[in-house]
């Protein structure tokens, strides 16, 4: 049998004056971070009993080998945040936490006594996501212990992100007497499917969880995200305090910083509530499911063999079908207000400039993109640049100043025929068109650059995900600008998106043309149309294998297309390859984000 919980700390409250501070911290920048969080206990005085911050608060969540650097002690917070103000609320947040071995991260509570800061609790996460683009099990050491604990407000236990996903953990807190239960998470918003709740799909899935949490135990849920943009990975916020029925009572903005206030009532532990009921159930049969719990685990179907080469895999969730283009379909709104959020964090709070430049070519993808600036940046902040070749369509430069003009832009003209014709008359005058199209475009990119500093403005991107997968763009020129609002978007997303922002219906209903070859449309050249070519991409993404694609009725060709400028083209979606000679290898053992 487990222990019985300790008892409450005599003289605690029903009640808890509860602010969750959601915030977008300063990428490895702990003093910084920290002084916040004196700034902000010092407004929490006397108008909240806990002040709760999200998971990694202390330098950002995406740090990578950086971790150890950033990493701080408990005691040396405490220290860090000087004397409590009077009234000054207890304190959890999250920190990468120096450790015997390496770095935890850990979420820490701080009790304010007899002027100081006292560390009441520390909690290492136990459960480290390393998948997709979750890296933690590299670079941090797993927790081993998961406990409730006493406070002045009642017994609390404290989750971190992934162990909210896991039943075992919070039902270890719940057993262990937790009247309420405190998360922190670091969840960059992704899956932005139509849906009624307005959330990106990771947001909906923890509320999956903590309805669940909240309903099975019978006790209120905290959960506190980070907000902002690191490296591109958006942190949606949407922090949420659930009640003991599940039920959400209260929630923050997405895609900025929020406190959120709310009075939070602690749970009781009455058998007489079905709650009570199911834990102490629980509680009675846990000897017999303790052991039924090793015996699973060391069964041989606990780790299935890896499937034969060729077998079928798995499948779960929607199944492919030809024409259906409605798992590529987006919350349009939704995903226009995370863009703008990327725009402000990248350009203005991470890099730190206050106006942008992007070449206009008169197609959908740079019309969106200007559009896209102009909802974060006034007129004369946007720059606009037309930069025709000779055998650039007169359409496609009418079309590159209607929109400006929709969005009050003055653009400049440079022509690039004269110094690309000049190279190609003294040194190549045999050149092919798809040498001199590259040409052309490295040129513009050139162009792009210089003017961004003279004007001091930081480049906007304009390739969208379809061209990337297929390897259509001219490596380090349409893909040279360093912050790229279209890049996970497939083409047809783009249309959509560019018909929800007022795109021109002349650009909107042309056929895409790299307007290199006059007549030549991307159609020709790619031999598909993107209305084929994203759902078979999307799929592929998924795991689907092509030969399972034409089982169920894609056609072959497409397919195939698809397919092998996908697995053909991956050398153009990462940085040059350099020869691996030591052990500091950038990108290899020398690991930082682009942010930090």
């Amino acid at each position: 049998m487990p222990p019985e919980p300790s008892p409450t700390v005599p003289g605690t409250s029903p009640s808890v004056r509860l602010r969750i501070a959601q915030l977008h911290p300063r990428k490895g920048d702990v003093p910084a971070n920290l002084a916040r969080v004196a700034e902000l206990l010092q407004e929490a005085a006397g108008e909240a009993d806990l002040l709760v911050l999200p998971e990694t608060v202390l330098s950002g969540y995406f740090v990578e080998g950086a971790a150890a650097s950033l990493a701080r002690s408990p005691e040396d917070i405490a220290e860090a945040l000087g004397n409590p103000p009077q009234g000054a609320p207890d304190l959890v947040l999250g920190s990468w936490e120096p450790v015997a071995g390496g770095v935890a991260n850990s979420a820490i509570h701080l009790t304010p006594e007899s002027g100081d800061w006292v560390v009441t609790h520390v909690h290492r996460k136990s459960f480290l996501p390393t998948y997709g683009v979750f890296q933690e099990a590299r670079f941090v050491e797993p927790g081993t212990e998961i406990r409730a604990f006493d406070t002045r407000f009642g017994r609390m236990g404290l989750l971190i992100c992934e162990e909210m996903l896991h039943s075992l953990a919070p039902t270890i807190l719940a057993l262990d007497g937790a009247e309420f239960l405190v998360a922190l998470a670091a969840s960059p918003a992704r899956d932005f499917t139509p849906s009624t709740s307005g959330l990106p799909g990771n947001l909906r899935r923890w509320d999956v969880a903590g309805n669940a949490i909240s309903l099975e135990h019978g006790i209120p849920l905290v959960v506190a995200h980070l907000t902002g943009s690191e490296g591109g990975k958006l942190l949606g916020g949407g922090s949420v305090v659930h009640g003991p029925g599940g039920e959400v009572l209260a929630r923050a903005p997405l895609f900025r910083e929020a406190l959120l206030d709310h009075e939070l009532h602690r749970a009781g532990r009455p058998l007489e509530t079905r709650e009570g009921a199911l834990l102490s159930d629980l509680r009675t049969r846990l000897p017999h499911l303790g052991r039924e719990l090793e015996r699973a685990a060391r069964s041989p179907e606990a780790n299935p063999r890896a499937a034969p080469p060729g077998a079928p895999a798995a499948r779960s969730g929607p199944r492919p079908r030809p024409g259906d283009a409605s798992p590529l379909e987006l919350d349009i709104p939704l995903v226009t207000r995370a863009l703008d959020a990327f725009l402000e964090d990248e350009v203005r709070t991470r890099r730190g400039f206050d106006s942008v430049v992007v070449a206009v070519s008169g197609g959908i993808d740079s019309a969106v993109s200007l559009l896209l600036a102009r909802r974060v940046f006034p007129p004369e902040k946007v720059h606009a640049l037309l930069l025709p070749y000779r055998t650039s369509s007169a359409e496609s430069i009418e079309h590159g100043e209607a929109v400006c003009q929709a969005v009050g832009v003055t653009p400049r003209t440079i022509p690039i025929t004269d110094p690309v014709d000049a190279y190609v008359e003294l040194e190549e005058p045999g050149l092919s068109h798809l040498r001199r199209g590259n040409l052309a475009a490295r040129f513009r990119a050139l162009v792009l650059w210089d003017q961004s500093a003279s004007l001091g403005a930081l480049p906007l991107g304009t390739g969208n995900k379809s061209e990337r997968l297929l390897g259509y763009f001219t490596w380090h020129a349409d893909d040279a600008p360093p912050v790229n609002p279209l890049g996970d978007l497939f083409k047809t997303q783009v249309r959509h998106l560019a018909r929800h922002l007022g795109v021109p219906s002349d650009i909107l209903e042309k056929p895409a043309s790299a307007d290199l070859v006059e007549g030549v449309t991307d159609a020709d050249e790619l031999g598909v149309e993107y209305e084929e070519a994203d759902p078979v991409l999307h799929w592929l993404l998924s795991g689907w294998r092509p030969e399972e694609l034409e089982a169920l009725g894609f056609s072959s060709t497409v397919v195939r297309t698809v397919r092998d400028r996908l697995e053909g083209t991956h050398w153009k979606r990462r940085l040059p390859t350099s020869a691996m000679l030591s052990s500091t290898s950038i990108g290899d053992f020398y690991l930082r984000p682009v942010d930090l």
